[in-house]
């Protein structure tokens, strides 16, 4: 009997896709552009969960939400939680989203960010570290403009699984 192959992201590819990603949400920026930086780590997750869900689910998405605690020195498990949150979303409708033309999807991606800052939010309030200032939520807005972009790179490493 013929298999069915799902198009996909091999481990090597994702490997290569979250570690720069990782990089590029742990390192530092001047003061006033900090707010602006996409959650690059999370919108990889988002892509590759969105192409190879098999290959990068909530398992992925804990670990490297783990390695972001790490790397920013926040309360450990935070990002790792909300990140588990995000890659479920993504991967219980991973085949809808696809479907979207990409401005759809980038609206998409924008409510699934707002729910990652939103849980962020909520965590930092409980810990004791309320933030308030409105510019929290710029992230969703930077991510959400950069998501057909990112995606279409994603999509073009895709692979024959």
């Amino acid at each position: 009997p013929a298999m069915n192959r799902d198009v996909g992201v091999s481990r090597a590819m994702a490997a290569f896709w979250l570690l720069p990603a990782l990089l590029l949400s742990a390192i530092p920026l001047p003061h006033w552009l900090d707010p602006l930086r996409p959650d690059f780590l999370l919108l990889v997750i988002i892509g590759l969960g969105m192409q190879s869900p098999r290959t990068c689910g909530p398992g992925t998405a804990f670990i490297a939400g783990l390695a972001l605690d790490a790397f920013r020195g926040v309360v450990l498990g935070q990002h790792a939680f909300a990140f588990v949150v995000v890659a479920w979303l993504v991967h219980r409708f991973h085949l809808r989203i696809r479907m979207f033309p990409p401005l759809q999807q980038a609206g998409t991606v924008f409510s699934v960010l707002f729910i990652y800052q939103f849980i962020l939010f909520w965590i930092d309030g409980v810990a004791g570290h309320p933030v308030t200032d409105w510019a929290r939520w710029l992230p969703a807005i930077t991510g959400a403009a950069l998501w057909p972009v990112l995606s279409g790179a994603i999509a073009r490493h895709a692979v024959r699984g």
